[in-house]
Parts: C-alpha cells; sequence; structure tokens
C-alpha cells in the first residue's frame, strides 16, 4: 500500500447527500474533487456485491481523472425481505433516483410478506463499502454495517435515501430525525472510513 499520505482525492459519485456526507468525513485539509468538477457520468454497477460495485466505481473514475479516488457502494438489507433491496437499493427509487417511491416499495413488499408487520420488529442494516483506488491500480476496500429496524412511517426531514425509516439499533430516532453530526458519529458509512483513515 501506499505510504504517503493522501493530499488530494476524487470522490466518485452523482448521489449529492453521498457527496456532502464523504466530504463531512474527510479531513479539513484534503483538496476534494467531485463530479462538480468533472461532470463524469457514473458506470453501470455491474457487481453482485457492495464490494464488488465500490471497487467498480473507484477504478472507473480514477482511470477517467487519474487521481486518487474514494468511491462508496452502499444500501440498506431488509431480513424479510430475503436482505432486499442490497446492491439494488438505489434502483428501487426509479430513474430519477425519487426514494419516496422507493420507501413506498419497501413499505408495499414487507406488507405482502406480514400484514401485521407495523406490531413487530422487522430487522434491517445499512452496509458501506468504501474503495480507495490509486492510479497506480493499487486499491483497498473496507466495509461499515450498522444494524437496526424499520420504522412503521416516514420520520424527518434530513440525510436522503432510506434514512427516514431507519432506526438504529439502540435508538429512538430514525436517521432522518438525527442531527447530520450525530448520523455521521454511528453510520454505517462513518464505520467504514475510520477503518481507511489512516491513508489521510
Amino acid at each position: 500500500m501506499p505510504k504517503k499520505k493522501i493530499k488530494e482525492i476524487f470522490i466518485g459519485s452523482n448521489n449529492k447527500g453521498k457527496l456532502k456526507e464523504i466530504a463531512d468525513l474527510l479531513p479539513k485539509n484534503l483538496k476534494i474533487y467531485s463530479n462538480l468538477d468533472f461532470k463524469l457520468k457514473s458506470p453501470r454497477e455491474t457487481g453482485i456485491s457492495f464490494q464488488e460495485n465500490s471497487l467498480l466505481k473507484a477504478k472507473y473514475f480514477c482511470k477517467k481523472t487519474n487521481k486518487i479516488c474514494l468511491s462508496d457502494d452502499s444500501g440498506i438489507e431488509i431480513d424479510i425481505l430475503n436482505k432486499a433491496p442490497g446492491i439494488y437499493s438505489a434502483n428501487w427509487s426509479g430513474k430519477k433516483r425519487n426514494f419516496n417511491l422507493a420507501i413506498k416499495k419497501v413499505y408495499r413488499e414487507i406488507f405482502k410478506k406480514d400484514k401485521n408487520w407495523k406490531k413487530k420488529k422487522i430487522v434491517a442494516r445499512f452496509i458501506c463499502v468504501l474503495t480507495i483506488f490509486w492510479p497506480n491500480g493499487k486499491f483497498i476496500s473496507k466495509i461499515g454495517k450498522i444494524e437496526g429496524r424499520i420504522s412503521p412511517s416516514k420520520k424527518g426531514k434530513n440525510g436522503f435515501g432510506y434514512d427516514p425509516i431507519f432506526i438504529p439499533r439502540g435508538k429512538r430516532l430514525t436517521f432522518g430525525q438525527m442531527e447530520p453530526k450525530k448520523k455521521y458519529s454511528i453510520d454505517h458509512r462513518s464505520r467504514a472510513f475510520k477503518k481507511i483513515r489512516k491513508f489521510f
């Protein structure tokens, strides 16, 4: 692995929520580039795991920009749905990435499995894999997970994606209700980031 600390990085994502959260996790003295600077389309995610898709994106954006790249692949697994939507979490939101539609689909699919689900604990987890890819072909990937459950209704305006329906284990608020700093301190992305922080 490269010994030199990373001084500048390209965040390989077109998701504004992810961009903000990753940028907030990174050291303040780091020079950060993103698709706001380069206007690159994201690659097709053809992997069959979070790890594969995270690597695929990091490698793609690194080759396009010739910069060290950090990419994320993340999603929510819901046990009653056989761990769906999983790597297809973004796809459930449609082409326009409307997560209100995705959340409605989650509720619809859970209801098909159990009509009384709102009285039960619907186990779920958020997973994030962060990959750093260097122009010399070296890379490192780390996974972060947080266990929790699905809220019976949408709560909170903070965060993005499925945040308004996910309650972390041991908490009463959804990620959507939490202050961003509180969420960042415990969520799947920060847990993955802690494992790669030494490179910055």
